[in-house]
């Protein structure tokens, strides 16, 4: 059988392809990470100690993510439902959120609502 070098060529081409798309085996997507002004970590179900720093300031404008440094997945919702993360799965870090309002905003896990914190944007 005869198989020219663009066949070749092309069907490397298909898999350099298919092997990016597919992250090449890495556990999550490779999209841009953007960073965030202020990051708050969520350390785990400790109370008004489960998040850090808490309370947490900001300015209007800057942006905020979370990030989970438990093992096991939380997230961060504004306690009037005006943001919310959703899920962070242990190790990773929220989309980050733009305040866009000057306030003191509480907010807890919905997943363990024991756990609250408060930003403060100024």
């Amino acid at each position: 059988m005869f198989v020219s070098r663009s066949t070749i060529g092309l069907t490397v081409l298909a898999a350099v392809f298919t092997l990016a798309a597919a992250g090449c085996g890495s556990s999550s997507p490779s999209a841009p990470t953007v960073a965030a002004d202020v990051t708050i970590s969520m350390v785990g179900d400790r109370a008004s100690q489960s998040f850090a720093p808490n309370p947490a300031t900001m300015r209007v404008g800057q942006t905020v993510a979370w990030k989970n440094n438990d093992s096991t997945a939380h997230d961060a919702t504004q306690d009037a439902s005006r943001f919310g993360t959703g899920t962070v799965s242990a190790g990773a870090t929220s989309s980050p959120l733009m305040m866009a309002t000057a306030g003191t905003f509480t907010y807890h896990c919905t997943i363990h609502p024991g756990m609250v914190g408060t930003l403060v944007v100024q």
